[in-house]
C-alpha cells in the first residue's frame, strides 16, 4: 500500500544574525494510512518546525526550505502555490496545535470559526455549515452543543477548548491530522480523554496522525512508530514495541531512562536520572556527532565526524550512532 505522506530529505532553515539555524535537516519518513507516526525530543530539536514545514505554514523569510520533498498523495506541497496550498490546508491536512487559547480567535465565538472551515472547504451555505459544526462539537463530546456552539473561547475549560480544536481538524475530514504536544497544557485525566478521543476519531475516520510529544508514555499508548528527534535530526527511528524493548541510540536510552517509574526507590542519594547538558544552538552546531557533548558512550570519531542514520536490521530499524555504523 502507498504511504499517504512521504517527506524525504527535509531541510528547513533559519537566516539569522549569528548564521543559518537548521531546525530540520535531512528527515526523511514516510506515513501509511490510518496509522500514527509519534516525533519525540526535547524542546528546541524541531520538532514543530517539521509539523509547520508539512503545512507549508513557515515564515519565509526568516525560514527557508534549503532541500527535499513533501508528497501527500503523490503531490509535492512544496512545489504549490499559497492559493493551491490552502486549498489543502484544513481539507486534506489539518493541526492540532500546542495551547488552543492562543490558536482559537478570542473575538469570534467557536461556532464561527468551525462554521468557517466548514465553508471554507465544503462550499456549504451558513445554516448548513452551523449544522455541521454542531455535529462536530458532539462528535468530540461536548454536551450541549447547540448552546456550547455560541460561547467564545475564554467561556471553555482548558479541556473544552482541545475538543473545539480537534472539531475544527477534523470537520473536513482530512487524511492527516499533525497533533503538536495536544496534551501539554492539561491535567493527565483530561489528557487520557483527549488522547482517547484523538485515537477513536482516526479509527472511524481512518485518518493518519503525526503525533508530536515530550513525553515517550503518550507514544507507548497511542503510536505504532516512533522517530526520536534530536538538534534538527532523526536519530532513532522503529516501530514502538522494539523501541521501547531494546533502544539503540544513547538519547533514546536516557529518555527512557529519565521516565519515573513505580517500581524505583528515589532518596536523596539515589536520584531520578537525567541527561546531562542540553540542546545545541542550531546556529552553531558542533562537528561531529551532535550528541556528543552528553553522551556517556562518545568516541573519537564522534567529534570528526557525523553518523548517517543506517537501517539496523532484525529487526528492521534505523540509527544515527557511531556504535552501528
Amino acid at each position: 500500500m502507498s504511504p499517504i505522506l512521504e517527506v524525504d530529505n527535509l531541510s528547513t532553515w533559519f537566516d539569522t544574525e549569528q548564521g543559518s539555524l537548521k531546525a530540520v535537516d535531512e528527515v526523511s519518513f514516510q506515513l501509511h494510512a490510518g496509522d500514527t507516526l509519534g516525533i519525540v525530543g526535547e524542546s528546541g530539536c524541531g520538532k514543530t518546525v517539521l509539523s509547520l514545514s508539512i503545512m507549508r505554514l513557515v515564515p519565509t523569510p526568516p525560514g527557508r526550505y534549503v532541500s527535499g520533498q513533501i508528497k501527500m498523495n503523490g503531490l509535492d506541497l512544496l512545489s504549490l502555490s499559497e492559493s493551491e496550498m490552502r486549498k489543502v490546508r484544513g481539507k486534506s491536512i489539518s493541526m492540532i496545535y500546542q495551547e488552543p487559547m492562543t490558536s482559537l480567535n478570542p473575538v469570534f465565538r467557536i461556532g464561527a470559526q468551525i462554521s468557517e472551515t466548514i465553508r471554507l472547504h465544503q462550499g456549504c451555505n451558513r445554516t448548513e455549515s452551523h449544522h455541521k459544526a454542531i455535529e462536530m462539537l458532539r462528535l468530540v463530546g461536548i454536551e450541549v452543543p447547540e448552546k456550547r456552539i455560541n460561547d467564545y473561547p475564554h467561556q471553555l475549560s482548558g479541556g473544552m477548548r482541545q475538543r473545539v480544536m480537534i472539531a475544527m481538524a477534523l470537520a473536513c475530514h482530512p487524511r492527516l491530522m499533525l497533533a503538536d504536544e495536544p496534551t501539554t497544557a492539561l491535567d493527565v485525566t483530561i489528557q487520557a480523554q483527549i488522547l482517547a478521543l484523538i485515537n477513536d476519531l482516526k479509527r472511524d475516520m481512518g485518518t493518519s496522525v503525526i503525533l508530536i510529544t515530550h513525553d515517550l508514555g503518550v507514544i507507548a499508548e497511542n503510536a505504532q512508530q516512533v522517530a526520536i528527534m534530536y538538534a534538527g535530526k532523526f536519530v532513532e527511528y522503529s516501530d514502538v514495541k522494539n523501541l521501547f524493548a531494546h533502544p539503540l541510540h544513547p538519547y533514546t536510552e536516557g529518555l527512557l531512562h529519565s521516565i519515573p517509574r513505580i517500581e524505583r526507590y528515589y532518596s536523596r542519594d539515589k536520584r531520578l536520572p537525567i541527561i546531562p547538558g542540553v540542546v545545541p544552538d542550531l546556529s552553531r552546531l558542533p562537528q561531529g556527532c551532535r550528541f556528543q557533548e552528553r553522551c556517556s558512550d562518545v568516541m573519537p570519531i564522534c567529534r570528526d565526524e557525523e553518523p548517517a542514520l543506517i537501517e539496523q536490521r532484525n529487526p528492521k530499524r534505523y540509527v544515527r550512532c557511531w556504535k552501528y555504523q
